[in-house]
Order: structure tokens, then C-alpha cells, then sequence
């Protein structure tokens, strides 16, 4: 089974970082973290930003970019909003493959240097002139859904779970 990643590059605000991990949690969603981060990934911290959702998440921590780089492999996809790509045009269905999903500071986005590196796989996600970019959580799900769409969901349940209101709980 595809096994999907989402890498957040020195990431500032804790809360984004938040959700992402409750995203990342129902979803078997990978969580990597390069840093330097804006907050503490302490005990006290995480709980009061991804609440009680970090037993269910596989995250890592790195101390650069080139410390993620020597311990990950697979077919990376950096989003930017200079990206030159759409998430449509990125092939995620190869179950054999680690997919990964670079995204940048909250300020400042990936660095200018490691884009150009990776001009074929920037991805931008299509917006009006309105606003700068997404929040980086709302692109992290649109990532993981794009993939899981392409992986026909993986093993996720597609009715609510029994151990929770049920798939009957509309029809009663």
C-alpha cells in the first residue's frame, strides 16, 4: 500500500500544526517536522495544539532539510504558489511508492534555492488573485485527499465506524 507523507519545513504557528497532525491521524498520514520550529514539540505544547490526537500520529523531527533528506526517499511534491503544477497533475496511485508533500513556513514558503532544485514537481494550488496562498493546513489536506483519492482511500473506513455513531446513524 502507498504510504503518504506530509513534511512541514520550519513550521511557525502551532496550531497549523495542529491540524495537520488531526488530519494526519485519520488518515495514516505521515507527519515530519524540519527544523527550526516556532513552538516546542514538548508533552505540555502538543496537547494543547493537536489535543489528544499525538498518540495516533507517526511523526518525525529533523534538524535540517539535509538531515530529512539523508533518512527519506521517495517521489517528493513541493507545494508553493509559484509551483508550475496542479495537484490533478501528480500521479499518487503506484501502491509500491512513499509519496511526500513538502510544505513551507507560514511567512515565507520553501526556500527559493531548494524549489529551483525541484521545478518539476512545484505544485501550486489554483487560486484567485485575492490572497496570497492557502493556510498550510488546508494544503496538507488537499494533498493527503488528492493521494488517498488516487490510492482508492487505502483502508480507510468509508462509513462511520461502528465503535463510533455507526453507518446506520442517518437511518435511525
Amino acid at each position: 500500500m502507498a504510504r503518504n507523507h506530509i513534511v512541514l519545513f520550519e513550521p511557525e504557528i502551532p496550531q497549523n500544526s495542529g491540524n495537520i497532525m488531526r488530519s494526519c491521524a485519520g488518515t495514516n498520514t505521515v507527519l515530519h517536522f524540519i527544523k527550526p520550529l516556532g513552538f516546542k514539540l514538548d508533552d505540555a505544547h502538543l496537547k494543547r495544539c493537536a489535543v489528544n490526537y499525538v498518540p495516533n500520529v507517526d511523526f518525525y523531527v529533523y534538524e535540517s532539510w539535509t538531515d530529512f533528506l539523508s533518512k527519506n526517499q521517495g517521489e517528493m511534491y513541493f507545494l508553493t504558489r509559484y509551483g508550475f503544477h496542479t495537484p490533478d497533475t501528480m500521479e499518487l496511485s503506484d501502491n509500491t511508492k512513499e509519496y511526500y508533500f513538502i510544505i513551507g513556513k507560514e511567512s515565507t514558503g520553501i526556500p527559493k534555492e531548494i524549489l529551483k532544485e525541484h521545478l518539476d514537481r512545484c505544485v501550486r494550488i489554483p487560486t484567485n488573485d485575492k490572497i496570497r496562498s492557502l493556510n498550510i493546513s488546508n494544503v496538507a489536506a488537499i494533498c493527503i485527499y488528492e493521494a488517498l483519492r488516487q490510492q482508492n482511500y487505502n483502508d480507510l473506513s468509508r462509513y462511520e465506524p461502528e465503535t463510533l455513531k455507526g453507518k446506520d446513524f442517518l437511518l435511525k
